[in-house]
């Protein structure tokens, strides 16, 4: 996924389930996103974190 899709997804992801959305860095090169309280990963691979509640 590249990054700015990636942005939009979590920006959407965030707003509409109203959860914490991180996005992070594979090891392929490419982005990801998902729910921060299920992001187990490397905390040194997450970009940006989107929380509705700011």
């Amino acid at each position: 996924m590249s990054q700015a899709l990636a942005f939009a997804n979590a920006w959407n992801l965030a707003t509409t389930l109203m959860v914490c959305v991180v996005i992070f860095r594979t090891g392929m090169g490419g982005y990801g996103v998902m729910p921060a309280a299920e992001y187990d990963g490397d905390p040194s691979a997450v970009i940006h974190e989107f929380d509705p509640f700011q």
